[in-house]
């Protein structure tokens, strides 16, 4: 018989419903500290791409748009760019809020275009009360998945009294995995955002994407609504 030691095994991963607790926004300082971000993919997903570049919306080119949760920050030059929209994300950690400050001046420099309107604010998306009028497009991504049920009909409320009418409602529907009763990422389907948005948004786009990255394949939907 060896008596060589035996390795310790290895600790198991840490995943933000170990960390995050939904009445302590602090606690995703400490998972964005920690680097426990699984919801970072790096870069724009092609389900935004494809709903903005390649869905027919008819979004105004003047105005303003808004990421609630926006974590790093690539959707928000990216939508600055393709739309003309004023793009504004939130985020309740101070580390996400200074990585998507440099992602914006990154997208800046490498595309030569300083004058891009994308910004990052420390706020949080349930007492946000935004200067001046309403947004012309909200997008959630891994923002409706990261909030309790209990709080999703505080969401639909809060997006109904920011999107202007007329105004879209762009969300990647993901992660969609078995069934769980902790989160973050809660459980997620489609039809759980119907009644959070109720009558006061049409639903127009309701499809796999043509292309998802790695992370995403068989595990989004894109979704879009129109606000009545």
């Amino acid at each position: 018989m060896s008596s060589e030691p035996q390795a310790a095994p290895e600790p198991a991963q840490q995943m933000p419903r170990d960390i995050v607790k939904p009445d302590d926004l602090s606690t995703w300082e400490l998972a964005w500290i920690k680097g426990v971000t699984p919801w970072d993919a790096g870069d724009v997903q092609p389900s935004l791409m494809e709903a903005l570049e390649s869905s027919a919306l008819k979004i105004p080119s003047r105005g303003r748009a808004l990421v609630p949760g926006c974590g790093a920050g690539y959707d928000l030059p990216y939508i600055a760019s393709v739309t003309g929209l004023d793009a504004l994300g939130l985020e309740v950690s101070d580390t996400a809020v200074k990585r998507a400050s440099e992602e914006i001046d990154k997208f800046k420099e490498k595309t030569r275009n300083p004058s891009l309107k994308a910004s990052i604010e420390l706020h949080d998306f349930f007492q946000f009360t935004p200067q001046g009028q309403g947004f012309e497009l909200i997008y959630d991504h891994t923002f409706f998945c990261a909030i309790p049920a209990f709080m999703r009909n505080d969401w639909g409320r809060k997006v109904a009294e920011l999107v202007k009418p007329g105004g879209y409602l762009i969300a990647i529907c993901y992660p969609m995995l078995p069934y769980t009763d902790t989160g973050p990422p809660y459980y997620l389907r489609p039809e759980h955002y119907d009644t959070p948005l109720g009558s006061k948004f049409v639903k127009i786009l309701d499809k796999v994407p043509e292309k998802s990255s790695e992370s995403h394949e068989g595990k989004e939907r894109l979704l879009v609504w129109k606000r009545v």
